[in-house]
């Protein structure tokens, strides 16, 4: 076991190092000359949070009216930040450090796993606001809170599958960053995150359950579900009672990052060259 161990430790041990510098030195330059630096990680979602909570909650009534639906919609608010942020840094990841993949040798997956992990830090950066924010609206913590990093893996696991297309797919098409704009918004309104599900289920509850199948708004649900809300936020457990039907998203999840894994080895090795 030791010798596997050190096997793994020095094989793995310079695309480690490659990775930590290149995240240190993304989150860096990310913030390089504002003024707030940082503090735009938490402020940015906070903003989009305030205008979403008046526009769809207070004029249009968008809730299911418990006095956690803001955090829920915060942390939805959050969570989408999140996978927009890795799929689209991840998209451009490889084009934008194409110098530094003619200059210096090392596996090509990292750059985008790196892009991937500053969304991942700014991510760790909200939750801690939005359990602040949940303390002060009174939500009451249960046991599953303890599911909710298995919930944020999986969400990772879905976001890194999709970056690895995007960034192989753009690399030969560069029109496909318009495409996955468009693309991106309408999964971000077909996901319940300004709106509750338990209101597509009123009136469509076959297109709620069709909704749960995505593994983006399984993995919403089941993080507000765990951390929030587990009385009123709705899960895939909880609406569909067929174990087989409730494993789609899962699968989907592993599916993804198994196919980003496997088109983005086939055709890494003429990125340089394509570039």
């Amino acid at each position: 076991m030791k010798t596997l161990v050190k096997k793994l430790e020095n094989r793995y041990h310079y695309s480690w190092v490659v990775l930590k510098e290149l995240v240190k030195t993304d989150f860096k330059l990310r913030y390089q000359g504002s003024f707030l630096g940082i503090a735009w990680s938490v402020i940015k979602p906070l903003m989009l949070f305030g205008i979403m909570y008046m526009v769809f909650v207070r004029f249009l009534h968008f809730t299911d009216g418990t006095p956690q639906y803001p955090v829920v919609l915060l942390m939805g608010n959050c969570l989408w930040q999140f996978f927009s942020e890795a799929t689209s840094t991840g998209l451009r990841s490889i084009v934008d450090r194409g110098d530094i993949l003619r200059k210096i040798h090392f596996p090509n997956y990292i750059i985008v796993v790196s892009a991937t992990c500053g969304a991942l830090i700014s991510l760790g950066i909200n939750l801690v606001v939005i359990l602040i924010f949940a303390v002060v609206n009174g939500a009451h913590f249960t046991w599953r809170v303890v599911l909710l990093p298995l919930n944020l893996i999986e969400l990772y696991i879905f976001a890194l599958g999709c970056a690895l297309l995007l960034a192989t797919m753009y690399v030969h098409f560069r029109d496909i960053q318009h495409i996955w704009e468009v693309v991106s918004q309408v999964v971000f309104y077909a996901t319940p995150i300004i709106y509750p599900l338990s209101m597509v289920e009123h009136n469509y509850p076959i297109i709620a359950k069709l909704m749960l199948m995505s593994p983006i708004a399984q993995t919403f649900q089941d993080a507000r579900h765990n951390l929030i809300d587990p009385q009123n936020v709705q899960i895939i457990w909880s609406e569909i009672h067929n174990p087989l039907v409730c494993l789609i998203p899962y699968i989907l999840s592993f599916a993804f990052l198994a196919l980003g894994v496997y088109v983005f080895r086939k055709y890494s090795r003429k990125f340089a060259e394509i570039m």
